[in-house]
């Protein structure tokens, strides 16, 4: 085995609850640095109790860029590769030796799989590469919010799939810093294609649908905005927008444009489907229900979404091919769609009324 040396870092604000699962997991680095940004309860006490060196800073104003960058500063320089992780994620064992496997002298930087939610049923649900794992001295974090690592250096990124990081977040904390964080982050780098998207995203959770519409347009206008599931999923958001407006002839035109930029990705299908299903329209729903299935592949990009890919494809096929009277195959989608959402009552009952039809 190389002998490559690996350090963990992170930062930290009042993370008691995971602290002693994310130092476990962890741990088979060499060496583990947190950088505490004001924690007010036992965070730095526990972290410090477990063999964890802290260190303590107040950042005023908050920017997760300056934050993650005087995080990387404390890693000594002995160290070869650097892995940024936050205490609410969880490796699965044997990330460690993968990750020396797999690391060569001229590598930059690695993409290992992150499960970034998980359905009821304790099986991950959002999939994508991550690549917070890096060599030292090659990088500094950007963005004051959806920081980015920005090379110093040419990248050579390689892939180690088998290294899989899991992501179980605490729901109750709040992200209302992240607003104001990005509108600053557009307002520094107006041509940041990324964050111009994240930002139109943003207005979309706090229902600012005019502010949406909006920004995303501009997003998809940035010279630099050429990643095709981004700018697909700008549209689909756009759409999003208008159905909340009112505006269902926007809606289904920018559900189109979506499939248009990205006929490889199963969102914009799923999605348009549903915006006919609601309007009463079977026979589209499921046309474009079933052109989503032909696409077997989810991408490896955080674009993906859960419906898109769970049961509520399939509940909802079952649903217009019972109201086409398709009935042999609203039977067949039914039972897929309880496979993998075996307690839904409702899908049970709707199995046993789609049964009286079926000879």
């Amino acid at each position: 085995m190389n002998n490559y040396k690996v350090c963990v870092y992170a930062i930290s604000k009042n993370e008691e609850k995971f602290v002693e699962r994310w130092v476990n997991s962890m741990k088979e680095a060499d060496k583990i640095i947190v950088l505490d940004t004001g924690s007010t309860d036992n965070t730095v006490e526990l972290l410090q109790n477990l063999g964890v060196e802290v260190h303590t800073i107040k950042i005023e104003p908050w920017r997760f860029d300056v934050a993650r960058n005087e995080s990387l500063s404390l890693i000594p320089e002995e160290y070869d590769i650097c892995v940024c992780t936050d205490l609410d994620e969880v490796f699965d064992r044997g990330w460690k030796e993968k990750l020396i496997n797999a690391w060569t002298d001229n590598v930059t930087r690695l993409r290992y799989t992150y499960n970034w939610s998980f359905d009821e049923y304790g099986n991950p649900a959002t999939t994508f590469l991550l690549n917070k794992i890096h060599r030292r001295n090659s990088y500094i974090w950007s963005h004051p919010v959806h920081e980015v690592l920005t090379p110093l250096v040419n990248e050579n990124e390689i892939t180690c799939k088998d290294i899989v990081l899991n992501h179980y977040p605490d729901n109750t904390k709040s992200r209302g810093s992240y607003l104001p964080l990005l509108e600053l982050s557009v307002k520094e780098d107006p041509e940041d294609d990324r964050n111009m998207h994240y930002l139109g995203r943003e207005y979309m959770y706090y229902l600012r649908w005019e502010e949406c519409i909006e920004t995303l347009k501009k997003h998809l206008q940035l010279e630099k905005a050429t990643w095709k599931d981004e700018r697909a999923a700008s549209m689909r958001f756009i759409a999003r927008s208008y159905h909340a407006l009112g505006n269902e002839e926007e809606c289904e035109k920018w559900y189109l444009k979506s499939i248009d930029e990205a006929p490889y990705l199963r969102e914009g299908y799923v999605e348009l489907a549903y915006f006919y299903y609601e309007n009463e329209n079977n026979h589209k729903a499921y046309d474009y229900l079933k052109k989503a299935l032909n696409i077997e592949e989810k991408s490896n990009s955080y674009i993906n979404e859960q419906f898109a890919w769970n049961s509520f494809i399939y509940d909802l096929l079952s649903i217009c091919a019972y109201n086409l009277e398709y009935y042999d195959e609203a039977l067949i989608n039914v039972k897929k769609a309880l496979e993998l959402d075996k307690n839904n009552l409702r899908l049970q009952l709707n199995l046993e009324e789609i049964e009286k039809h079926v000879k």
